[in-house]
């Protein structure tokens, strides 16, 4: 890894392989001359362009926390003059849809802002290639998310440079905008977005004309909110993040794509589904389940008490059991119990039931 003037770049790679910058003073310059912008104060990019895994130098995470705050205003500033005739609700989706951290994401892939990034996480590295290879084969068009989910330290970096203009332009929102504003470019607009449907309005849409159903339910764990979607209280699909909205964003489109693409069922699920005795609670659950993950290669179920209710000589629990698959992160919660064996079955026999319902198994 590179040594000069101090300090030490360590730079994600681009889909050519690993890119080399000599220093920070020529990423600072080739940052500047991307965003056409001058720095008064130059050490606020670098700190903007460092990774809280590089000790030596502070980090863009205060940058970050007032980049997402300026960045939302300017955006949110932006689509109330360009659309006066629009409800709240409406431009609330437009600006979402040109500030989350899927599109952040794909406009720091787009202009090469990874590439300036000095860091000494190594897990990074994988995930942030894996995903500028998959951006470079979508459509450029696409508003939702893609093919994969974006690493979140991509749109971090987007919001951390926004805040060192911001902070460097004395907290100018309007001299924020007029550098920030082509980095953002194509802006999502409302043509784009009726083009687009967003995916949480699509899903009730769907099931509405069909009769059925959505109910969509948030376990937080953890740095991370686990949205799951159940149509007439079967589980159908959950996606995470570590926003609350992103995870309903990425629970409906998993949820979309189950019920438009009904997939073929393996040998594998029905020899556990059919040792079913046909009641809804399935004997040793928990056992079946750990074997279903087993076949699929997936990792172990965990189990969590969600709630203890009753005086202690009566006292029930609720359990939930959550599964990964390649896709997604699934959580089901159980009935209530009188003992925490039987809230964990309980748990486990929906979470069979539901996988096989959304055609997992």
């Amino acid at each position: 890894m590179p040594q000069s003037g101090g300090y030490e770049i360590v730079l994600f790679a681009g889909a050519g392989g690993m890119d080399r910058v000599t220093d920070m003073a020529d990423s600072v310059r080739a940052v500047e001359k991307l965003l056409d912008y001058s720095f008064k104060n130059k050490k606020l990019l670098e700190d903007a362009l460092t990774h809280s895994s590089y000790a030596e130098s502070e980090s863009y995470e205060r940058l970050e926390f007032v980049g997402d705050a300026a960045l939302g205003l300017a955006v949110s500033n932006y689509v109330f003059l360009a659309y006066p005739d629009l409800d709240p609700g409406q431009l609330s989706l437009l600006r979402a849809a040109n500030i989350s951290t899927e599109r952040l994401a794909r406009v720091a892939v787009r202009h090469g802002l990874y590439r300036y990034v000095r860091h000494n996480a190594v897990s990074l590295y994988d995930k942030v290639r894996d995903f500028v290879l998959a951006v470079k084969e979508e459509d450029e068009s696409v508003v939702y998310g893609g093919t994969m989910k974006a690493p979140k330290i991509l749109a971090d970096i987007v919001e951390s440079v926004a805040a060192a203009v911001y902070v460097d332009c004395q907290f100018d929102l309007q001299a924020l905008w007029v550098v920030i504003r082509d980095l953002l470019e194509p802006i999502v607009t409302l043509e784009v977005l009726q083009k687009q449907p967003q995916p949480v309005t699509m899903l009730f849409e769907l099931c509405q004309k069909n009769g059925k159903q959505v109910d969509i339910k948030h376990l937080r764990k953890g740095e991370k909110d686990i949205a799951s979607v159940y149509v007439d209280g079967k589980l159908i699909a959950s996606g995470s993040s570590d926003q609350k909205e992103n995870a309903k964003l990425h629970a409906a489109k998993a949820a979309l794509d189950k019920l438009s693409h009904s997939k073929t069922n393996d040998k594998t699920g029905d020899d556990i589904y059919n040792s079913i005795n046909g009641t809804f609670e399935i004997n040793a659950a928990k056992q079946k389940l750990h074997e279903l993950c087993g076949k699929k290669k997936w990792p172990k179920p965990s189990y969590r008490i969600q709630s203890e209710v009753g005086p202690a000589h009566e006292k029930k629990f609720a359990c939930s059991v959550q599964v990964e698959t390649p896709n997604c992160l699934l959580f089901v919660e159980g009935e209530e119990k009188t003992r925490v064996k039987d809230a964990e079955n309980s748990a486990a026999s929906m979470m069979i039931h539901g996988l096989r319902e959304s055609k997992y198994i």
